[in-house]
């Protein structure tokens, strides 16, 4: 008998965890309450996740859920945006997505507006539309191996000229224990696509399954492992690791399950939230600013590998001193604008590879030669 791969099983186990709910899918994860109450029941029960992403869904967001399974995630996300909002789920298993798509319109009926839709298509590959894909291969089903090869034409047209999803079309991204279903030959895809399609300053949120050491080859070709969140769970400080590698930025794990979910030949799989941001790309000009590091550590280094010793005036670019001021750095550093603005169109190169120390005379002006008298903003005495 031949085994699975690791989609078919996927797709075979979550599509009978559609018709049927499967306790070994999932964690227990407590969502809030309030968001619960508009979704149908049978949405609830064929809920199948590790952790809850939605708290950082902001009103008026657009928001894209990869791996939308039977739309609970989804759901409550489309509470959260309100009616000036947008959520978008994705998902290729045939059987969950009919239940979602079956559901939605009393969803919308019981918010009394209607902001969600149900896409298909593969999370690893968010331009082609598979729904699309469907209907042009109605009109010329593949018969032989230059059909194919026909449809390998088709599919890059509707990537280029339909895509799925836009490009920087999202605020926040949401996934919710769907990253570890993945074959490891997509995962670079997959992040690349994460971070495609969010707008600069968005932000992604994925809970997953990680695991505390390397899994070993025997468990990953396991289907029943694999379509279970054990196999293809990333070792814990690797998922943190492709968040980067992919371009995001301050990169926090914001949670993480004391105890494991699931111990299996002494290795420890438990559920994690990450958040992560994109905007650090741009370039580098020189506009005379510093930043001070506030404390409480002696010394920190960003992702760009900036180091700020706490106290001291750093020189950095106009991008990092605007980016390390928002979050999730807001109030962490103290800014230093120069006393004489630089014009972005006449700033020079700036070399992000050095930390250095940013004279005060930079900021002031060589020629600045003020000297003031005593003065207390306090009330009464001064000291």
């Amino acid at each position: 008998m031949t085994m699975p791969t690791e989609e078919e099983a996927v797709r075979l186990r979550y599509g009978a965890g559609a018709q049927q709910r499967e306790a070994a899918l999932c964690c227990p994860v407590a969502y809030d309450s309030r968001y619960l109450e508009a979704i149908p029941s049978e949405v609830l029960e064929r809920d199948y996740g590790c952790g809850d992403p939605t708290p950082y869904v902001r009103p008026g967001d657009t928001v894209l859920d990869l791996g939308s399974g039977g739309g609970k995630v989804g759901f409550i996300a489309a509470q959260m945006v309100g009616p000036a909002g947008r959520v978008i789920g994705i998902d290729c298993n045939r059987d969950m997505l009919a239940l979602a798509r079956q559901h939605q319109p009393e969803v919308a009926r019981r918010l009394g507006f209607d902001n969600v839709e149900f896409r298909c298509g593969l999370i690893q590959d968010l331009r082609l539309d598979l729904d699309r894909l469907s209907g042009e291969l109605a009109l010329r089903p593949v018969r032989d191996q230059w059909d194919w090869l026909e449809v390998r034409s088709l599919e890059d047209r509707l990537r280029r000229e339909h895509p799925l999803v836009d490009d920087e079309s999202v605020d926040c991204l949401l996934s919710n224990c769907v990253l570890n279903l993945v074959r490891p030959a997509d995962r670079g895809p997959l992040f690349a696509e994460m971070f495609r399609v969010l707008r600069r300053s968005g932000r992604v949120v994925v809970s997953d399954i990680v695991s505390d050491e390397d899994v070993p080859e025997h468990l990953r070709r396991d289907p029943e492992q694999w379509s279970g969140c054990i196999s293809g769970a990333y070792r814990e400080d690797a998922f943190l690791q492709a968040f980067e590698d992919a371009g995001f930025h301050g990169i926090e794990l914001v949670k993480r399950e004391q105890d494991p979910w699931r111990t299996v030949e002494g290795i420890e799989f438990r559920a994690v939230t990450v958040l992560a941001h994109k905007g650090k790309q741009g370039p580098c000009l020189e506009r005379n600013q510093a930043l001070i590091y506030r404390g409480p550590f002696r010394k920190v280094e960003d992702d760009d590998g900036h180091a700020f010793r706490r106290g001291e005036r750093i020189a950095v670019c106009d991008k990092t001193f605007h980016l390390l001021q928002r979050e999730p750095y807001a109030g962490s550093f103290e800014p230093v604008e120069p006393r004489e603005p630089v014009p972005p169109d006449v700033a020079r190169p700036f070399d992000c590879r050095r930390s250095a120390r940013r004279s005060p005379r930079e900021t002031k002006g060589s020629d600045y030669s003020p000297t003031t008298d005593p003065s207390c903003s306090l009330d009464g005495d001064c000291c």
